[in-house]
């Protein structure tokens, strides 16, 4: 399993900050209960910090047809919603909860153009609630292939702070490449057609560059 490039500051820094406060309690505190103690909560959460950068290996799911998974998570919005941002009229929106547990690399669902890449600054609501995709910190990204444009859009949740997109308009970028990451906890929602047939269900648990969301 690798770790993700996003991941290597964030872990140095977490590794260096426990190292500190384990050696000062070890030195400040003759107590072994409360070294061996803080030891184990340190290790516990270094390695969680480890796994949510983790990027495991997979066989990517591909097709001209296919709308693929943006990210890991789970399916917990299915309906027709109007999209103000760029295409100003109703879509069928598709959103994917990633929990901290999640791998939280995110991937283009289609092949194409990149006709938009915007962020957008916001609040900082939890991932599920419905003003999260207008009002939370944000970038959109619509990729558009000739047979339809879908809009991508990260979330930043509660405890995400960051989001990271690699994608320029005039890109051409191809189907499961990585579009960028969200840091722990968030949301990704997808801008389909009406019509597009949707083949995952609410509540679904979904694998990014894998499950198949849609076929247009």
């Amino acid at each position: 399993m690798k770790i993700h490039r996003e991941g290597f500051a964030t872990i140095s820094l977490v590794f260096l900050v426990l190292l500190v406060i384990n050696g000062a309690v070890f030195y400040w505190f003759d107590s072994p209960a409360l070294t061996w103690s803080l030891l184990a909560i340190s290790v516990i959460f270094f390695l969680f910090i480890v796994s949510f950068f983790r990027l495991p290996a997979r066989k990517n799911t591909e097709g001209d047809n296919l709308v693929i998974s943006p990210c890991d998570g789970k399916v917990v919005v299915i309906e027709e919603v109007y999209e103000p941002e760029y295409f100003k009229d109703k879509r069928l929106q598709v959103s994917i909860f990633m929990s901290p547990a999640n791998v939280h690399v995110n991937r283009n669902p289609i092949s194409g153009e990149v006709k938009l890449s915007q962020y957008h600054p916001g609040k900082y609501l939890v991932a599920w609630h419905p003003k999260s995709s207008t009002e939370n910190e944000r970038h959109s990204v619509v990729i558009g292939n000739g047979k339809t444009d879908i809009l991508i859009r990260q979330i930043a949740g509660a405890l995400a702070r960051r989001i990271v997109n690699y994608l320029k308009p005039g890109m051409q970028v191809s189907q499961n490449d990585e579009m960028g990451f969200i840091k722990f906890g968030s949301r990704v929602d997808l801008y389909l057609p009406l019509g597009t047939e949707v083949t995952v269900q609410l509540e679904q648990v979904v694998k990014g560059a894998q499950t198949v969301i849609a076929k247009i």
